[in-house]
């Protein structure tokens, strides 16, 4: 590293305003899994599961939005949300693992942009094969080490920058949207409306729950706006931000799902290679929307994984600044990027290229992953705010009819993101331990720099709880159980 990287000392960073934040969250949602829609709702369910599909998973995720909305409101003085949030519901361990969630969901996510944009150039290039060949991911290794240098340049910039590019990645979206419904088929969408002709799709239950994942992963970033709420030039903002998005990007993605639908019969759509939308696409317009579409893929995918490289990088330098993380990722260098903690998040990127050689669908296996590893912070953010709401803690002076309906809405916050463990399954719940056990020797070693006691008698249990999990993880990896 260069002299850079010891400086301790930041100039002040420009701040960001409401459509800057706004766009940091549509950026962190628009990225690579809305042109993956098509084929894996298509291989799920029809219209009708897929409308209500959509609608549990927009109240869910809405109601998380709501939830760090009011965060902002009722606890101004805490930023980076989702880390600092359950630091302060349920105390430091609680709040390191949450951090450490978030971290390698963004990891795990922004390998997956990297292997989805080697699957879309694969289409035209043998050598680049699902994103999973050598070639694919050297070049992508050529891009990660390029994003570290840009970003490293500064947070400032590279936000305006994401803002530049979720405009220009959206409109090619917006396209497709229009362009399929002036193609409508009033009989192909008839036939897609239940999909029971074509084959064996499961109960309406079985086709929504094969579902939450995918809208579950194309939601993550819903958070971006808490994440960055240090540089936001009002506080207000942050929750504005956080709501316009959400609900700018529900629209998008139901559309993609609903204009697909409309023009191609289901059996096809589950059929579709990966990046779907290219397919679908074409399809409707010929050759030109196959070029047109994959360029929009590689723009908006770079655009999220600038995004989210931001974000995991903070969620290591905050936690080190308040001590919960060993004091070397606190540092920044003289552009205010916290230099130490991008170096560990490339890495980390950098890793799981390698391990995508040897991972079987490593595309879908990556998207799962980053989804599971997610839901843990949204689930301690919701129950702080859940238990804010019942003891009344930061409500003082604030009418009970507000209180009471804040409270309701984190209680549906928190019982959606159960709903979405259950759906992830056991196996990457096991694999979501196995990453937080060694984790904790971060925390350790944070807690024993500064002379702190590790763990409260409550921690130790759920460290223990952590190692039994990791522990049935590596058995069933060995024994062939759990597969990659």
């Amino acid at each position: 590293m260069s002299s850079d990287s010891a400086t301790t000392e930041a100039p002040a960073v420009a701040k960001m305003s409401l459509p800057t934040l706004t766009a940091m969250v549509v950026g962190g949602m628009v990225g690579a899994g809305v042109f993956s829609l098509p084929a894996r709702f298509g291989v799920a369910t029809g219209i009708l599961g897929s409308l209500i599909a959509w609608a549990i998973a927009g109240a869910g995720m809405l109601m998380l939005a709501f939830v760090f909305q009011s965060l902002a409101i009722r606890k101004p003085e805490l930023d980076s949300g989702v880390f600092i949030y359950a630091k302060a519901g349920f105390g430091d361990y609680a709040g390191f693992n949450s951090a450490i969630g978030f971290w390698a969901s963004s990891i795990a996510g922004n390998t997956f942009y990297w292997v989805f944009i080697g699957a879309t150039i694969g289409a035209f290039y043998d050598g680049f094969g699902d994103g999973d060949t050598v070639l694919a991911v050297t070049i992508s290794t050529v891009g990660v080490w390029l994003f570290h240098y840009l970003i490293a340049r500064g947070v400032r910039d590279a936000a305006v920058i994401n803002r530049i590019v979720t405009i220009f990645k959206v409109l090619p979206i917006l396209v497709f949207i229009v362009v399929l419904f002036i193609s409508f088929d009033a009989g192909v969408f008839a036939d897609n409306w239940v999909a029971t002709g074509y084959g064996d799709l499961g109960n309406l239950d079985e086709q929504i729950r094969n579902t939450m994942l995918i809208t579950t992963f194309v939601f993550i970033g819903i958070e971006g706006a808490s994440v960055y709420s240090r540089y936001a030039k009002k506080r207000e903002d942050v929750g504005k931000a956080t709501v316009l998005g959400f609900l700018s990007v529900l629209s998008i993605f139901a559309l993609v799902t609903l204009s697909s639908y409309s023009v191609v019969p289901q059996p096809e759509l589950a059929a579709t290679r990966q990046p779907s939308m290219v397919g679908v696409f074409e399809s409707v317009v010929g050759d030109w929307g196959e070029v047109f579409i994959s360029i929009a893929v590689i723009v908006s995918v770079l655009g999220a994984y600038l995004a989210w490289t931001l974000m995991a990088a903070e969620v290591m330098y905050v936690p080190a600044r308040a001590d919960d993380m060993p004091a070397f990722l606190g540092q920044e260098n003289r552009n205010g990027t916290p230099i130490t903690a991008l170096v560990v998040t490339s890495l980390g990127v950098q890793a799981l290229l390698a391990l995508t050689l040897f991972v079987n669908d490593a595309l879908n296996f990556m998207l799962d992953l980053a989804t599971s590893l997610a839901i843990l912070p949204y689930l301690l953010a919701a129950a702080y705010a859940l238990k804010l709401g019942l003891t009344g803690e930061a409500y003082e002076g604030v009418p009970a009819g507000v209180r009471r309906k804040e409270t309701i809405v984190a209680g549906i916050a928190t019982a959606y993101t159960f709903f979405l463990f259950d759906a992830a399954g056991l196996k990457f719940v096991l694999l979501m331990t196995l990453i937080l056990a060694p984790a904790s020797l971060l925390y350790i070693k944070a807690r024993s720099e500064h002379g702190r006691r590790i763990f409260s008698p409550t921690e130790i249990a759920l460290f223990g709880a952590i190692l039994i999990g990791a522990a049935i993880a590596v058995i069933g990896l060995w024994s062939g159980r759990i597969s990659l």
